[in-house]
């Protein structure tokens, strides 16, 4: 990223390579633990949506690179607010996989950057937890539905 405003976050996964970065890829597999619809696989230089049903929101997302078991590279979000997202594969090898995720190119006051970085590096941590928890044991854990409840105030 090309400034420090940006969120990160970082988790072993113990799936080869390949499986972890097609998790990525391929809805049919990230809606086990992100987000709930796609419009298609993330293809290079072509537009994608993603939808979180439960929170009626769906995001526009614009795949800018695919180096197959290594990087993919995304630029998303809606009006003023788009970022982009990198995600990077590490083939550790004994079937793990070293995934990262940087999201950056937030804008704004200190506050406002503060809040995004802060909601992004909370959200990522989310996707990688239920990635892991997905490959790993066949366990759905609805991280991010579960993160704003219905019925919660806040």
């Amino acid at each position: 990223m090309n400034t420090n405003h940006f969120a990160k976050a970082e988790m072993l996964i113990r799936k080869p390579i390949g499986q972890v970065f097609q998790a990525f890829i391929d809805p049919g597999i990230t809606t086990k633990f992100w987000f709930t619809k796609s419009s298609g696989k993330l293809e290079e230089g072509k537009r994608t949506e993603w939808t979180w049903e439960m929170y009626h929101h769906t995001i526009s997302v614009l795949t800018k690179k695919i180096e197959v078991n290594k990087k993919i590279v995304i630029e998303w979000g809606n009006d003023d607010t788009v970022t982009t997202v990198a995600w990077t594969f590490k083939d550790l090898g004994h079937d793990e996989t070293f995934v990262s995720i940087e999201d950056g190119g937030f804008q704004g006051d200190t506050e406002k950057l503060i809040s995004q970085v802060r909601g992004s590096t909370e959200g990522f941590t989310l996707v990688l937890a239920g990635l892991k928890a997905y490959l790993e044991h066949h366990i759905e854990l609805n991280l991010i539905a579960d993160r704003f409840p219905k019925g919660l105030n806040k």
